[in-house]
């Protein structure tokens, strides 16, 4: 997949937890752990776009 392309579509998966996120604030019934999952992996995904975007190679 080109790198381009990669990118777009971490924005898109970020985008969307962004989404879920703060669907989630507003139900109180949103479990705690859950609601640490999404951030974190809100946070991942933010990490590796600005290592791609920085031209870092991310080792997994």
């Amino acid at each position: 997949m080109p790198l381009q392309n990669h990118l777009t579509e971490l924005e898109r998966k970020h985008k969307a937890l962004e989404r879920e996120l703060q669907s989630a604030v507003h139900h109180p019934s949103m479990d705690d752990a859950r609601l640490a999952e999404l951030k974190r992996k809100k946070l991942l995904l933010k990490d590796e776009i600005s290592r791609l975007k920085n031209g870092h190679v991310s080792v997994h």
